[in-house]
């Protein structure tokens, strides 16, 4: 009967560990599994344009990066990237195969696996802006703030 209760207390603490330690998980750390290889997708290096918001033709100068820092692949089918006025990008089904990323171009071009383009013709990523990534199930995944930026 003793072991009987030992075994029981012994499992109820190791489940509300693994409970804890799960909702202890930070949204920023989000990870996504793949053949038993974990990767995290990050927002990475931003550039944005001089914040006068002017027309610009193919690829524009602004993009920002979307990096895969694990070894195994992700897809962002469904996931978006938005700014603070709420412009949103989502995402076809675009691979990041582990340690890559891809550029989302704000203006004109042709897709490719190393980057995107959103089609518009007027900058959205100012000079003091933010950028959130969430994924399919629009859970944050990562966000990004800057200020003052060329």
């Amino acid at each position: 009967m003793s072991a009987r209760i030992t075994r029981r207390v012994v499992a109820t603490v190791l489940a509300s560990g693994a409970v804890v330690a799960a909702v202890a998980l930070p949204a920023g750390a989000a990870e996504t599994r793949d053949h038993g290889r974990s990767s995290r997708v990050v927002i990475g290096d931003v550039n944005t344009r001089d914040g006068h918001g002017g027309r610009f033709g193919r690829g524009g100068g602004e993009w920002i990066e979307v990096v895969n820092t694990g070894r195994g692949s992700v897809n962002l089918r469904g996931w978006t990237l938005s700014d603070r006025d709420g412009n949103r990008y989502r995402f076809n089904n675009v691979w990041l195969v582990g340690h890559s990323k891809v550029r989302v171009h704000t203006g004109f071009g042709r897709d490719t696996r190393r980057d995107v383009f959103q089609d518009r013709r007027n900058s959205v990523w100012d000079r003091r802006d933010g950028a959130t990534l969430r994924n399919d199930h629009r859970r944050v995944v990562d966000v990004k703030s800057w200020s003052g930026r060329r």
